[in-house]
């Protein structure tokens, strides 16, 4: 009995502390003139560490659950440890009975500026602002499992929104760009801000509907599942009827506009007149993609 008990016990702490993320974080250095390289690649393999191990929840993820996301990331200059850069956050998960991984998020951050001393400590505080390096990082770790999660349940990656929110203003009076309110409407403060206001609930809806009741489906009945993505397309639809060009919006096709294509150009066929009208009225910059839907 003792050794069962030690057993579970064991065993419930390997879930607790089990890591989130299965990433693969890239630092490109090509755009930077230095004599240390290698300088980069020990970013690179702190970041790595850093995102993949790092308990970010309490939630215990098995290692099949982890989600799959890269962090790409392009040193446009520095000097005197300071660096210029943008970074490309990707994420997706595995589609219900198949092994096909669907996009959910693809985001392309261009005011990311930090510091970095070699071997120095990357370490996530919840409690303060450390580095910016830290804190974008850790915002995008709590974005990808909110993300992720609005897949599965309605309105599930309310705590992990939250968290990144947190993280923003912590961030605020740091002063380093992509954080405040007052700059483009399309940055770190508008992403989690807009995720959680009531006015951009259809955006989550839609997450929600596209994958778990529309792609989720696909191996049960494909046509049933094209309609409720179809539906999911008809939410956005309404939203960008009272927000035209809105960020999320744009953040979703961003990692759907392809998979859109995809699934609706081939068998069984679903009526798609109305879904282009649509796409085109909602994104019309991937005009070029919506022409190719068999009508």
């Amino acid at each position: 009995m003792r050794k069962l008990l030690l057993f579970i016990s064991l065993l419930s702490m390997t879930f607790v502390h089990s890591q989130e993320l299965n990433c693969t974080v890239t630092v490109n250095s090509d755009k930077v003139a230095t004599t240390n390289n290698q300088i980069f690649k020990n970013l690179e393999k702190s970041l790595n560490d850093f995102m993949n191990k790092t308990t970010w929840t309490e939630k215990g993820f098995k290692p099949n659950e982890r989600i799959s996301c890269s962090v790409f990331i392009i040193l446009n200059g520095g000097e005197n440890n300071q660096y210029e850069a943008s970074i490309q956050v990707q994420s997706s998960r595995t589609i219900f009975n198949s092994s096909y991984a669907s996009p959910v998020l693809n985001i392309n951050d261009k005011d990311f500026n930090f510091s970095y001393i070699e071997f120095e400590n990357i370490t996530y505080n919840p409690n303060s602002y450390d580095s910016n390096l830290i804190s974008v990082l850790s915002f995008y770790a709590y974005m990808i499992l909110g993300a992720d999660a609005e897949t599965f349940e309605p309105d599930g990656g309310t705590p992990y929104f939250v968290i990144a929110q947190d993280i923003v203003n912590l961030a605020l009076p740091g002063g380093a760009k992509g954080w405040s309110q007052t700059e483009k409407k399309q940055n770190r403060f508008y992403l989690v801000n807009d995720i959680l206001s009531p006015t951009f609930k259809p955006y989550r809806d839609a997450m929600f509907s596209y994958h778990f009741l529309g792609l989720d489906q696909m191996t049960k009945d494909i046509k049933s599942s094209k309609e409720s993505i179809i539906n999911s397309i008809i939410t956005l639809a309404e939203l960008n009827a009272t927000r035209p060009n809105a960020f999320l919006t744009r953040v979703f096709f961003d990692a759907k506009a392809d998979e859109i294509v995809s699934i609706f150009s081939g068998g069984p066929s679903v009526t798609v007149t109305e879904l282009v009208d649509k796409l085109g009225r909602i994104s019309p910059l991937n005009s070029d993609k919506w022409s190719k839907i068999r009508l």
